[in-house]
């Protein structure tokens, strides 16, 4: 069974994801660096080039690609959760972790993380806070539809959120 991370940018998903994946030593995969991988290119620069509907094409590639294995801590792209299909394969062989966390929270983790700042493209182009809370009140229905799980990580620190998401998981491949 994988286990599966999904939730909006900084919600904590690779991070929490690589903890994770040392802790139960089973292979960790970000969804969006695989497409990076794949593309040769950054999604920035994927978006800019080719669009958002080239971007979400690969994006359901990779996803049905990673899905087909087994044992895997996967934090999927903050979008994944827009294409029904993508969750579908997701569930077949996962349990679907949600890591939320309050706006302001999340907003103060993607001004510390650069990464969030320059390597992410815009995805409405409008300005940061309107564009990020347009976003997640869209994407929020969907988070809590597609996951099993939620986990709210406004609160904890790394290693809260790791030992919980561990708790959920270990009692889940218990009962499987």
């Amino acid at each position: 069974m994988n286990l599966v991370l999904i939730g909006y940018r900084a919600a904590g998903k690779t991070t929490v994801g690589r903890r994770l994946s040392a802790f139960l030593r089973n292979t960790f995969v970000d969804s969006d660096e695989m497409i990076e991988k794949h593309q040769e290119m950054t999604i920035k620069d994927i978006v800019r080039c080719h669009g958002w509907d080239y971007f979400r094409t690969v994006e359901r590639e990779v996803i049905s690609e990673i899905s087909n294995y087994d044992n895997l801590i996967i934090a999927a792209g903050g979008g994944v959760a827009i294409d029904s299909g993508n969750v579908k394969v997701l569930k077949k062989n996962g349990l679907i972790v949600w890591l939320k966390a309050d706006v302001e929270i999340l907003l103060e983790r993607m001004a510390r993380d650069i990464r969030s700042v320059t390597g992410r493209p815009s995805l409405t182009g409008k300005g940061t806070m309107k564009e990020f809370k347009e976003v997640l009140i869209q994407r929020e229905p969907l988070y809590e539809k597609a996951s099993e799980v939620q986990v709210d990580t406004s609160l904890l620190d790394v290693e809260g959120v790791v030992h919980q998401v561990l708790s959920i998981f270990e009692e889940r491949r218990v009962r499987v």
